[in-house]
């Protein structure tokens, strides 16, 4: 009688391992479908020695008169190449090492502009001996990537660019490279992070890596495990100028534009839409009566530029730049840039409550299209009496002749400029000070302090804790939101 409860019970047990088993199975297979590429590999020698023969060592020579190269540039406390430093002040001959990597048969050779930057003489050295001399086709400092071309009578080994915007935190990759000059040095880990920002320049759009990256490696190649280049190494953070696991690569998808357009042109012919934007903060997107802070607030139209051609004005905030979100001010510098020029394109922005698209044909980004001159006429006008709006902590005057010769006021400016600020008020907080001219209030624009006033009551009897106001200040604009109160 005791001894069916013990087969069941046995049974029971079987089944339920036996489940248990499958369970893990199928997670395990599954897994394994949806990621067979994040599997440890057993070696990573294959793929070193199939890519290896393409990665090149980059020697560069500078005649100097007394100051080191790189000394003082960008990013130089990151690491960059070590370029020697100190030494007597006489002329010599300045030698550094760096890396890159072949992508066509016929000798195109992608590196960092910061390698071979104001270099005399540039040489490529293979890992099979062979040594050549090469001649820049093209140099970008926004994103540091520059292209060289050798001359040979064969065929030489290549890699090709990868998708970078599928590959995914987590993923293996290889750096094959020449750190402090030791070449063909393979080290391997994963991406562990994308779209860092560094403060390399207003296109940083990062790889982070904890393959070791060390001097010499800049403008090498970072491999996935296709052997497709995904990230061109950059720059690492380190407190010791040696990798501690923490390095940066220029995306494969915006490197590989940037050198088409280095082949074709010479330079980078970066898209233009003629704006000057800021971020959209959590108090910003109040004021403006967004739901969430996203976007990118557009604080100045550039005359007849492509956005003012589109009916873009002061205070939209784009969301959607052909088809791509937003989401911060800085994806959209580097969207326009990637942009073919003269390309027509939807944007959509959020304007006073409400999105509307627009469309915007992309122009070419030249310096001296942003600059702006004066034009209006000086209205002038007695000095009247001062207003104080104690609701924000300042006093207003009207923009008269007298008030533009006290504070440096240019002729083309319109609003109402702001004589005083008081201290611990919302607008001293806010960095707004004497001389600064309010421009718009709730994106309405003002001429007088009257109107400021009205607007300002208007918030207040609305309901609003913020009042959103465009400043102009030392000749940029900006908007601020002021926390307003009644007084």
């Amino acid at each position: 009688m005791l001894a069916k409860p013990r087969i069941q019970s046995a049974i029971g047990e079987v089944a339920r391992a036996a489940a248990i088993f499958l369970f893990a199975a199928v997670m395990v297979l599954g897994h394994a479908n949806l990621t067979p590429a994040q599997a440890a590999p057993d070696s990573f020698a294959d793929l070193a020695e199939r890519l290896s023969p393409a990665v090149v060592n980059i020697s560069t020579a500078q005649n100097v008169d007394g100051v080191a190269r790189g000394e003082g540039t960008p990013l130089e406390d990151l690491f960059r190449d070590l370029y020697p430093r100190g030494g007597p002040e006489r002329p010599r001959q300045v030698q550094s090492l760096g890396s890159g990597f072949v992508i066509s048969p016929d000798g195109m050779i992608v590196t960092n502009n910061h390698v071979i930057e104001d270099a005399d003489e540039i040489t490529v050295n293979f890992p099979n001996g062979l040594s050549l001399k090469a001649k820049v086709l093209g140099t970008d400092k926004q994103t540091d990537i520059a292209v060289l071309k050798i001359e040979h009578t064969e065929p030489l080994p290549f890699v090709s660019f990868g998708d970078s915007e599928t590959a995914r935190v987590g993923d293996w990759v290889l750096a094959i490279g020449n750190p402090f000059g030791f070449s063909g040095s393979v080290s391997a880990g994963i991406i562990s992070a994308f779209n860092r920002n560094i403060n390399a320049g207003r296109y940083d759009d990062f790889i982070q890596t904890d393959a070791a990256i060390n001097r010499g490696n800049s403008g090498g190649p970072l491999f996935n495990m296709a052997g497709e280049v995904v990230g061109v190494n950059t720059a690492i953070y380190s407190p010791t100028g040696n990798s501690i696991g923490i390095g940066f690569s220029v995306p494969a998808n915006l490197a590989k534009r940037v050198v088409e357009r280095l082949q074709k042109f010479g330079v980078a012919r970066r898209g233009w839409l003629g704006v000057r934007i800021q971020n959209v903060n959590s108090e910003l997107a109040e004021a403006l009566g967004m739901e969430k802070a996203m976007g990118a607030l557009v604080a100045e139209v550039t005359p007849e530029g492509p956005a003012e051609a589109a009916g873009v004005e002061a205070g939209d905030v784009i969301i959607k730049f052909d088809g791509k979100d937003v989401d911060q001010m800085r994806d959209l510098p580097r969207l326009v840039a990637e942009t073919d020029v003269e390309k027509t394109v939807r944007i959509v922005v959020f304007r006073k409550g409400q999105t509307q698209t627009l469309k915007v044909t992309v122009g070419l980004l030249d310096e001296g299209q942003i600059n702006r001159t004066n034009t209006d006429a000086d209205k002038g006008g007695d000095e009247p009496k001062t207003t104080a709006l104690e609701s924000v902590g300042v006093t207003l005057r009207p923009l008269s002749k007298a008030a533009r010769e006290e504070f440096g006021i240019a002729k083309d400016i319109t609003g109402v400029v702001i004589a005083e600020v008081a201290e611990g008020g919302a607008a001293a907080d806010k960095g707004i000070r004497p001389g600064d001219v309010i421009v718009e209030v709730g994106q309405e624009p003002v001429n007088t302090p009257a109107e400021v006033e009205t607007r300002v009551k208007a918030a207040l009897d609305a309901g609003r804790k913020s009042v959103l106001f465009l400043i102009q200040t030392e000749g940029d604009l900006r908007f601020v939101p002021l926390a307003i109160s009644e007084r």
